[in-house]
């Protein structure tokens, strides 16, 4: 039932979904879906929670270790433009049906991305020379790979995850070398 309102809810949005449509799609009937989920509201919440966890899971794992914090970061990055690539009506759920639907939905989205920045910020300050605003930088960064997840959806074949990854990488490291030229000694893009 859930893959079926992910499916529908990111192809034709929260408002045109239909739970008939939902229940024909997941092959189970109308009173089923209402038996587990309730309403239409809460199954769209379960989805945007579901969809954020499978989303965090993949970018946690990959920043995870002992590595240099660069690495790590371009691991993260990589993971988050190959899932939402390779999960497009969940990142459509997650980055555009969400947020345009208001509260309560909007909420469930932003818990989403301020995990991801506080990943994102504890690497740049770890890969930084020196002072920066980690956290600013990280929102930033968090923003760009939203939107440039939703251009290379929208462009799928022209521009594969590793592209966009490279894209994203590129400008954040031209960043970094901004804060102290020195930087570029120890970084490389990855």
């Amino acid at each position: 039932m859930m893959d079926a309102a992910v499916l529908t809810f990111g192809r034709r949005g929260y408002q045109a979904a239909s739970m008939d449509e939902i229940a024909e799609l997941a092959g189970v009937s109308k009173p089923l879906v209402y038996l587990y989920l309730h309403s239409k509201e809460e199954l769209f919440t379960s989805c945007i929670r579901r969809e954020a966890e499978a989303l965090l899971g993949v970018v946690a794992a990959a920043v995870e270790g002992d590595g240099p914090a660069e690495e790590r970061l371009w691991a993260g990055v990589l993971a988050f433009f190959r899932h939402t690539a390779g999960h497009p009506d969940a990142w459509a759920v997650l980055s555009r049906q969400a947020r345009a639907q208001g509260e309560p939905f909007a909420t469930e989205a932003e818990r989403m991305r301020e995990r991801i920045a506080g990943y994102v910020a504890r690497l740049i300050a770890a890969a930084a020379p020196g002072p920066c605003d980690a956290e600013g930088l990280a929102q930033a960064l968090v923003g760009a790979a939203e939107s440039l997840a939703n251009w290379a959806n929208g462009r799928r074949a022209e521009v594969p995850p590793e592209r966009a990854a490279e894209t994203l990488m590129g400008l954040v490291w031209r960043g970094l070398v901004s804060l102290d030229p020195d930087l570029s000694k120890s970084l490389s893009t990855p």
